[in-house]
């Protein structure tokens, strides 16, 4: 099988990303912003990509970044997307307690949105990570 091709969308330049929240609503819709930019999250089992196979790129639906290869996603039948590994550099990870427990928040290191978080040693592939990303959070490329 050969490699995946990195996404053919253009990511957009760091000085053209808004700078404002007020900016963020313009470029976004209400549940993307709620999503993306003030770390929410979709309701499990509802985000178009839950069940996705299409070959393809997932980017950023803020800036366009490629985050996740489809050949990387894997049914964890968590209700969200699951990825067990990210396109290097794409992301920046964040200490998360906000529900009392230790999480690990993953963000686009291009933007800095909140797409979901990682969980590691729960054993669903060989690399033992699970990125849980929201739907919301990204867009699919097809190869």
């Amino acid at each position: 099988m050969a490699p995946e091709k990195p996404s053919p969308v253009a990511e957009i330049p760091t000085n053209e990303l808004p700078k404002t929240d007020a900016e963020w609503q313009v470029r976004l819709n209400p549940e993307e912003f709620r999503v993306l930019r003030q770390a929410g999250t979709e309701r499990p089992f509802t985000g178009e990509y839950v069940d996705t196979k299409t070959p393809g790129t997932y980017v950023c639906r803020a800036c366009n970044a490629a985050l996740f290869t489809s050949g990387t996603k894997f049914d964890s039948h968590c209700g969200w997307p699951s990825f067990d590994e990210a396109i290097p550099g794409s992301i920046r990870y964040i200490e998360d307690r906000s529900l009392g427990m230790l999480r690990v928040e993953v963000r686009c290191a291009h933007c800095d949105s909140h797409l979901g978080h990682r969980f590691d040693g729960e054993g669903y592939t060989a690399k033992d990570a699970r990125y849980c990303i929201n739907s919301v959070s990204m867009r699919l490329i097809p190869a």
